[in-house]
């Protein structure tokens, strides 16, 4: 009982260094404000601001993604891809989506997504249900992303999955009229 009671403690007084991810402009569960959705819904396709922390010691770039798995094709659909984001980062500033990588921090690489567009695209849900957006910020272990040329956005989300060494994700949510 003692053992049990002892290894309780030292669990519960172990400091916790999994990644974070936050935004002042999305929240998990939370509808997106219409600025970050697009323009059919009155939106600009602004990506959030993101801020991460407690990236593990290991990653040496990071990646961020948005993914929404309720989208009516195979896999979802990709809405943002970036990879070779410095490790140094800590966030993204509102809109870094934008095309032609302008707003990344210096080394990244935009990627294409669904719409084979290399820049972040707001939601865009059929009328229905709420759709999930996942946004995830990846901590990699190599410096520069090992992607082949053209690849699909499901299989770089794929290689994401399979290659980092921790993630943190946040959902917001939207869903068509």
């Amino acid at each position: 009982m003692r053992f049990i009671l002892a290894a309780a403690i030292a669990a519960l007084a172990t400091p916790s260094f999994a990644m974070t991810l936050t935004s002042p402009d999305v929240t998990d569960g939370a509808t997106f404000d219409a600025k970050f959705v697009c323009a059919k819904f009155g939106g600009q396709s602004l990506s959030p601001a993101l801020a991460w922390s407690d990236v593990p010691a290991g990653a040496k770039s990071l990646a961020v993604t948005m993914l929404d798995p309720d989208a009516p094709v195979p896999g979802g659909f990709w809405h943002w891809l970036a990879v070779d984001i410095p490790v140094t980062a800590t966030g993204l500033d509102q809109n870094a989506g934008a095309p032609g990588g302008a707003g990344m921090p210096a080394g990244s690489t935009p990627v294409a997504n669904g719409a084979k567009q290399a820049n972040y695209i707001g939601p865009c849900p059929p009328a229905g249900a709420p759709h999930h957006y996942q946004i995830t910020v990846w901590a990699l272990p190599d410096a520069k992303a090992d992607l082949a040329t053209g690849m699909k956005p499901a299989d770089v989300g794929a290689w994401l999955a399979k290659t980092a060494i921790d993630k943190a994700t946040i959902t917001p949510l939207f869903a068509g009229k």
